[in-house]
């Protein structure tokens, strides 16, 4: 299993950046979860979108999901339809979406794609939002999505090969009311769960992603930043 980042920036893209995209290579099956401001351009540089399997959205903010509307457009003209497992609890981007190029499931019901094994877990957001746990060949891959609490994520993260976690702010700068994690509690979990490798990531820009970096290596050792371009294989 390989693992793509396409764009990790949190809120809004940087400048050449994408916001959040994960591209998953399990054999022949291509996943992308989510689909964010700026994602569908690199999308384009790495594969024709018409030919992923599948694609798996956390929740439906506009940094994870805006550039759906684009992938709309482009199987539109290819006549083209794909599986988008999303939740459906109505929001106004979900709704734009709606339309006979995607067919919309419940990701509550989601648990294989081309016989690759999918978990998910509700997390805690302001609107509902999803981890996802991608099995295939003795490996494991987990991707929080947004959240601000860690503790109910460390079963669902365990032993996993990798773990792509939100780490957005600094210690210093959270409080319970705030929607992300900071870094070190991102390594917590990471430290908790036992994970191989920790990708920390949803970065805000104009943030100091080594300090960050730093702050999670302090709690384990295992940390690293999301660098957008760059294949993991697992």
């Amino acid at each position: 299993m390989d693992l793509m980042v396409i764009g990790c920036d949190g809120t809004y893209p940087s400048a050449n950046g994408a916001c959040s995209g994960y591209l998953v290579k399990a054999g022949e099956t291509r996943i992308l979860m989510d689909c964010g401001s700026g994602v569908m351009s690199k999308l384009m540089a790495l594969m024709d979108p018409a030919r992923l399997s599948a694609v798996i959205l956390t929740h439906w903010h506009n940094d994870h999901a805006s550039d759906m509307l684009v992938l709309r457009y482009y199987l539109q003209i290819h006549k083209r339809k794909l599986a988008v497992y999303a939740p459906l609890e109505q929001h106004p981007l979900m709704r734009l979406c709606e339309g006979s190029e995607f067919i919309l499931r419940d990701i509550r019901e989601l648990a294989e794609i081309d016989g690759i094994r999918i978990e998910t877990l509700p997390v805690s957001h302001p609107v509902a939002a999803y981890a996802v746990r991608i099995s295939y060949e003795e490996k494991a891959l987990v991707y929080t999505g947004d959240t601000n609490r860690w503790e109910p994520l460390v079963g669902f993260c365990k032993d996993a090969d990798a773990l792509i976690c939100d780490a957005t702010f600094h210690t210093d700068e959270w409080h319970d009311r705030l929607p992300h994690l900071t870094a070190a509690q991102a390594a917590e979990l990471g430290k908790k769960a036992a994970v191989k490798r920790l990708i920390l990531t949803h970065f805000q820009p104009g943030s100091d992603a080594q300090s960050l970096t730093r702050e999670a290596q302090a709690v384990y050792h295992a940390s690293e930043p999301a660098k957008p371009g760059i294949w993991l294989h697992l």
